[in-house]
């Protein structure tokens, strides 16, 4: 949960501070000293590399901690995001910490900002207090009330941890959805939180139900959640600058937001279930991100979409062989119903192309291949554009969230054909599963300028590192934040088509009427639909009539 931190900017360290972060450059080089014993760092074999951290003993009893941030040349916002978060952790329990790791960043603009070191400082430290406690019974909630953030240029500073406050609170919420147990973040809980969160950050917020899901062809979204007692929902939230006009370039974001994954008929293994609460959290980094984009402002206008719903098994789950015809009515083959997530990506991505965005970003827990290929500290990118998919790189880079390319071959593209649909939603034989998957999202993007992040081996920490906490890491929210904050898809020439925003957001156009092919299978669908909220209808009543009896 968000930590109750003040965020301060001072000129000098102020007095009745418990432990002062103080840099070290490689060689135990100093910008102040700060009463820093430089001898005794020395004597402890401390060089002053990158994370390292030393605690010792300042003047009037107060605590100084030395932290590493290795050769200057290689300064980063990311080094100095680390630097504020393992300062933070070797500080202990302290009520008021002062960091003056700006004493290294240089005034005059030549490489870091004084603005952004100040975000990257502010953001570490905030992230490293997380905690989630709301769960427990007794929780020992940490004793940090308040940062000072030591700063010479405080104009600057002061605007970098206005941005680095905020951002950080989106990464929180982000968190908190992840962390929060199934159990309680259902779908309808989800779309509540993204409301109240989006509303509260002046962004207009749109719920479709699935009474509107059924009239709208989300096929594979009503598809999933058909073994499901929780309704589904499609939840779309819209940023718009002042003065937006037609012409003001629009990115979507579309998230995958399972809020628990059973795998379906498909079953996961018990261990495989463990940690599926956090299958949402492709939907989790939209609204963290929109929520930050909507307090800061960006230049471009921004749609996130999260289809939310479970995957569960019961008599009325969809079953391996089944067929779903998806928003832009292509029909897909499921053969494996724990392939839920591109299922449900494929409405909410149909849904964003039809409303003539300039380019689409959608993120997910897509696959664990993914994971097996790249580990648990890069994330996968796929898509169709690279001059859009280098800016996502890009701003991943910025944001200290690391991304690897992966291709999308050709070749690879007959093994998710069909003999009795246009798709199939698995390949027979290939083992390429992330590979796979990316192809199969490609066919529901319009041929628009897109990105796939596939976040299954980022989503969630094991442990407390660096700015990490146990659980959700709130992974891609800065991405997206940054990505939409820099304008790229307006100011690079040749990056996405022409900006050709038909007015009406997604749910709008899919409120006005389903296009043409869409309405193949829609009769079958609606059928589906009204079978499936009648079962939970009958559930609620015996439920009521069981709690009468009691």
């Amino acid at each position: 949960m968000a930590a109750r931190v003040k965020v301060k900017v001072a000129a000098t360290v102020p007095a009745g501070v418990d432990a002062v972060i103080v840099p070290v450059l490689a060689g135990r080089v100093v910008g102040e000293s700060r009463g820093l014993d430089l001898a005794y760092l020395e004597r402890r074999a401390f060089d002053g590399r990158p994370g390292e951290t030393q605690v010792v003993q300042g003047r009037d009893d107060g605590v100084l901690i030395a932290v590493g941030l290795g050769e200057p040349a290689g300064l980063t916002a990311e080094r100095l995001r680390k630097a504020a978060a393992v300062g933070l952790r070797a500080a202990g329990r302290v009520s008021k910490l002062a960091i003056a790791l700006l004493d290294v960043v240089p005034a005059d603009g030549e490489g870091l900002s004084v603005a952004d070191a100040a975000q990257a400082i502010v953001e570490g430290a905030l992230l490293a207090s997380y905690e989630f406690t709301a769960f427990k019974s007794n929780p020992r909630p940490s004793s940090l009330t308040e940062i000072v953030l030591v700063a010479s240029d405080k104009a600057a500073a002061t605007a970098g941890t206005r941005r680095g406050t905020t951002v950080a609170a989106g990464v929180h919420l982000a968190r908190d959805l992840i962390n929060e147990p199934a159990g309680s973040l259902t779908p309808t809980r989800f779309a509540e939180v993204a409301k109240a969160e989006g509303t509260k950050a002046g962004l207009r917020v749109t719920v479709l139900d699935e009474g509107g899901a059924v009239a709208a062809g989300l096929g594979g979204l009503l598809g999933v959640a058909r073994g499901s007692e929780q309704p589904p929902c499609m939840v779309e939230l819209l940023y718009e600058p002042k003065g937006a006009t037609a012409s003001t370039p629009t990115i979507a974001f579309v998230g995958k937001g399972i809020t628990f994954d059973s795998g379906g008929l498909s079953l996961k293994t018990g261990a495989g279930m463990m940690t599926m609460k956090i299958d949402m959290a492709g939907a989790a980094a939209v609204v963290a991100a929109l929520t930050i984009i909507g307090t800061l402002g960006a230049p471009v206008r921004v749609i996130g979409l999260c289809a939310v719903t479970e995957n569960m098994p019961s008599g009325t789950a969809i079953k391996p062989g089944d067929v779903l015809t998806i928003r832009n009515g292509k029909t897909v083959e499921v053969l494996n119903t724990d392939a839920e997530g591109r299922l449900v990506l494929a409405d909410g991505l149909s849904l964003a192309a039809e409303a003539q965005v300039d380019a689409l970003v959608d993120i997910a827990t897509l696959t664990g291949a993914v994971a097996t290929a790249l580990g648990r500290g890069l994330a996968g990118v796929m898509g169709t554009d690279q001059a859009w998919l280098d800016e996502v790189r890009d701003a991943g880079a910025r944001s200290g969230e690391l991304m690897w390319q992966l291709p999308l071959p050709e070749e690879y593209r007959r093994d998710i054909d069909s003999d009795v649909a246009d798709l199939r939603n698995i390949a027979a034989s290939n083992p390429a599963g992330s590979l796979i998957a990316g192809l199969f999202l490609r066919e529901f993007t319009g041929g628009l300028p897109w990105a796939h992040l596939d976040m299954a081996g980022v989503a969630r920490s094991e442990s407390g590192d660096g700015y990490l906490t146990p659980g959700g890491t709130g992974w891609g929210v800065r991405t997206l934040v940054t990505l939409a904050s820099s304008g790229s898809v307006a100011l690079r020439p040749g990056a996405t088509r022409a900006a050709r925003w038909s007015g009406r957001t997604p749910i709008a156009t899919a409120r006005a009427g389903k296009p043409a092919a869409a309405a193949k299978g829609a009769a079958a669908k609606r059928v589906a639909g009204e079978r499936v909220a009648a079962k939970r209808a009958a559930g609620k009543g015996k439920a009521s009539k069981a709690r009468k009896s009691r």
